[in-house]
Order: structure tokens, then C-alpha cells, then sequence
């Protein structure tokens, strides 16, 4: 996938600077912008190994945890700024994605698990485009003490943390729909109501897959849609002028086009998909478990 968005950036590269000045480009190969996501240990306590990607899943943890604390305990008669805002994301977790795909007494048990999981995954997000001091592959020096470099890195563009949180949602559906209708009772629930005769069989194996599929696509959208969006933030960054090893005049012009677009897609980011892919996780996780209990499956 890197190599991908790669080559499709070079390729506009290549059209914004033309044809002339493309056939004299100089490539920095030495320059490896899938650097960024490599996980270099930071230290160990015993089995535990510590590194950026476990940092910011603490950070995303701790974020989550003190969020839902705080506000419990400062909820007031007449809401300030930030209760109104609270309030307003407890109303779409509870009543659009929680009490919109399942019954009130399903979305009573399971609202605290789906509103933890959007909240994770939103904080995950947000702060994954927060620059911190990361980076130990390059450090800096201030006033004789050599600290990380600024980074911008999400726990969520490291596939195993979404793979994880898909595991979690995967094994829950399945144990809440066997709860509530029995192992076999379930798995006929597969099957659409009226197919009948030998068609069931081959219907049911696709169903079995699609259950798998889910893994792949659930967690798959979430990974891509965060990597690629910082993919594109370090190429438009001043990632595309280092590679391109350009001349004085042209790393300006480069720079100053994907400078700007830098910018734009940031803020795309930071506006839309780091919300949008949170509420499609919590949205699918709270489909899945009530379609798990539903009659017709």
C-alpha cells in the first residue's frame, strides 16, 4: 500500500514540476519514508516490550479512561461548553449508533463497550496527528541532550491494534447471538428465511466466510484509511521534495505546492476521517451485535 500511494504521488509530482525536469530528477534513495512506521523497542520490562505504537495506545487508554471520569463527575444542572459538547457525543453513541441498530435492552448492555471502543479509537486518531517527540530513529540536540524528533504516528495505522479491537467485536457478537438463541439455532440464523432445499448448504458456507470477511474488512478499513492519511501528510510534508532530491528552485516550487496541500489534507483528516472512522467502527460493531440476536439474522 505504501508503494502504491508512492507512486501515485510521484506520478502527480511529475506532472506539476513536467517532463523536461522529470527526466533529470535524481531520486534520494537513501531517504525511506516507510521509516516512520517502523517500531523501534524503546525498553523492556521482562516480556513487555515498549515502543512508540504501545505509547500511543497508553496515551489513546488514558485519554478514554480520564474523559469518562471526569465528566461523570462534573455533570452540572446548566451545562458549560464542554458538557454541551459531551452531551452531544454521548447523544450520537446512545441514540444513533448504539439504540439505531439494536433494541433498547441490547443497547443498554452493550452502550458502555461501544462508546469505549468509539472513544478509543477517536482519541487513537486525534492524537496520531498531534507531532510528539517519537521519532528515536533521528534525534535532535537541545542544549547537549539528544531527545526524539517530532513525529506524527497513530496507533491505529499499526494493523494489530485494529485487528485487536476487531477480535473483540468479532468473538462478542458471536457469544451474545449463541446466548440468546443456542449454538444451532444460531447458526441456522445464517441461512435467509424461504431458501429451502439443498440451496441452504452453499448458502451457509458463503455466510461462514463472510463471518471471516468481516475480520479483514472491519479492521482492514481502519488501518488503510489512517496510514494512507499520513502517508500523503509526510509526502505533502516535504517527504515528496526530500525524495525527489530536486534543485534550490525547484524543492522551492515543490514545496510551496505541497506545502499547501500538506495543510489541506490535514485538515481533512483532523475534521472528518479521524471521526468518520471512529463512528463506522462503532456504527458496524453495533450492527453486528444486534443483527446477532435479531430473529432474522
Amino acid at each position: 500500500m505504501a508503494r502504491r500511494l508512492l507512486s501515485v504521488v510521484l506520478g502527480f509530482a511529475l506532472v506539476l514540476i513536467g517532463p523536461a525536469t522529470a527526466m533529470a530528477l535524481n531520486i534520494n534513495e537513501s531517504y525511506r519514508p516507510q521509516d516512520e512506521f517502523k517500531l523501534d523497542p524503546w525498553f523492556s520490562i521482562g516480556p513487555i516490550e515498549f515502543n512508540k505504537a504501545v505509547f500511543y495506545v497508553i496515551v489513546a487508554t488514558a485519554l478514554t479512561c480520564f474523559t469518562m471520569i471526569y465528566v461523570a463527575r462534573r455533570m452540572q444542572q446548566t451545562p458549560n461548553r464542554l458538557q454541551t459538547a459531551v452531551e452531544t457525543a454521548f447523544t450520537l453513541m446512545r441514540d444513533n449508533i448504539t439504540r439505531g441498530n439494536m433494541d433498547s435492552r441490547m443497547a443498554a448492555k452493550w452502550f458502555p463497550f461501544i462508546a469505549t471502543i468509539f472513544l478509543f479509537i477517536w482519541f487513537s486518531n486525534i492524537i496520531g496527528y498531534l507531532p510528539l517527540p517519537t521519532n528515536t530513529e533521528h534525534k535532535v540536540d537541545i542544549f547537549g541532550l539528544e531527545v526524539p524528533s517530532l513525529a506524527l504516528y497513530a496507533a491505529t495505522a499499526n494493523l494489530s491494534v485494529p485487528l485487536v479491537l476487531t477480535l473483540m467485536v468479532w468473538i462478542s457478537y458471536h457469544v451474545e447471538g449463541i446466548r440468546a438463541k443456542g449454538f444451532i439455532r444460531y447458526l441456522k440464523g445464517w441461512i435467509p428465511a424461504g431458501v429451502e432445499g439443498p440451496a441452504r448448504i452453499p448458502i451457509f458456507f458463503i455466510e461462514v466466510i463472510s463471518q471471516f470477511v468481516r475480520l479483514v474488512s472491519l479492521s482492514v478499513r481502519l488501518f488503510a484509511n489512517i496510514l494512507a492519511g499520513h502517508l500523503l501528510i509526510l509526502f505533502m510534508g516535504g517527504g515528496l521534495v526530500v525524495l525527489l532530491n530536486l534543485a534550490i528552485f525547484g524543492s522551492v516550487v515543490l514545496g510551496f505546492i505541497t506545502g499547501v496541500m500538506a495543510v489541506a489534507f490535514f485538515l481533512f483528516e483532523v475534521g472528518l476521517v479521524a471521526t468518520l472512522q471512529a463512528f463506522i467502527f462503532a456504527t458496524l460493531t453495533a450492527i453486528y451485535l444486534g443483527g446477532a440476536v435479531a430473529e432474522e439474522h
